[in-house]
């Protein structure tokens, strides 16, 4: 059987429960008689991403959740602890989390109407951005959290492509965040992502009689093992969201909103318009 190898780039600093988790599998492992080397490839995964799983420094995927239920013959325990921990997943772990899920995505739309997604920020955009929202950053920080949204962005280009839809309010650009010739330069950078085969870039207008994004931006990502789950935030909150039914909603929406914007031929009109206007 392959394993997956899992392992480094998307581990997690550890937390309660995650540490929890692991302590779960590592139980029922043991009490199976089985090491970690036995154990790999009954579930499909490499050495790596179980001792990491087990010592609370990776989320485990919903296909290692399963694997490890039917292999250790849990009755239950396994995808109980799982549930639990996706409902226990805090504010302060969910970037990181996130950031796990889209590297690793397959499909990832998503609604925006407060500022540009970080996956489409220039340098200049995401330093404007970072510079006028207090706390203020000191330029150690600010240079951190810009090199990790640049580097982030590496996702766009990476092979096998990964389907990215964008839906943008139109008022996001014109605000003009860190002025005229860094949204600009914005302009320019997202006329040239608009151009990649796997990414579909789409502007909700200003006067939009029917909208089905009122209640704030979302995304919705597809991971490799086909599971869809959402994501939504607002003022130092943020929210992953796993519930079959609650993810359902975001996807009717997702899709009114694909039908209410501008389709991506109109929305590069508009984009070369405001580039002119500027």
């Amino acid at each position: 059987m392959t394993s997956i190898d899992e392992s480094g780039d998307a581990e997690v600093e550890p937390d309660d429960d995650l540490r929890s988790f692991g302590e779960t599998i590592k139980a029922f492992r043991k009490r199976a008689g089985l090491t970690q080397e036995q154990f790999r490839p009954l579930v499909g995964y490499s050495v790596q991403y179980v001792a990491a799983v087990e010592q609370g420094r990776r989320h485990p995927s919903t296909r290692f959740v399963e694997k490890s239920e039917e292999v250790l013959d849990a009755f239950g325990v396994i995808r109980i602890a799982a549930k639990r921990l996706a409902r226990r997943r805090g504010l302060a772990k969910w970037f990181r989390r996130w950031a796990e899920l889209e590297e690793d995505a397959i499909a990832l739309n998503t609604y925006e109407c407060r500022s540009i997604p970080g996956l489409l920020q220039t340098e200049a955009y995401a330093h404007a951005q970072i510079r006028d929202v207090p706390p203020l950053a000191t330029r150690e920080e600010a240079e951190a959290r810009v090199a990790f949204r640049m580097a982030r962005q590496a996702v766009l280009l990476k092979t096998p492509y990964v389907a990215f839809s964008f839906i943008i309010e139109q008022s996001v650009i014109e605000r003009q965040t860190g002025g005229p010739e860094v949204t600009r330069e914005l302009i320019d950078h997202l006329l040239e992502v608009g151009k990649l085969p796997n990414v579909d870039f789409q502007i909700m207008p200003t006067v939009s009689p029917e909208h089905a994004g009122l209640d704030g931006p979302f995304q919705v990502l597809e991971t490799q093992e086909n599971e869809w789950l959402g994501y939504s935030e607002g003022q130092k909150t943020g929210q992953l969201i796993s519930d079959p039914k609650a993810v359902s909603v975001l996807h009717q929406r997702y899709a009114k909103l694909r039908i209410q914007a501008l389709n991506p031929v109109d929305s590069t009109g508009l984009l070369m318009r405001m580039r002119g206007s500027l």
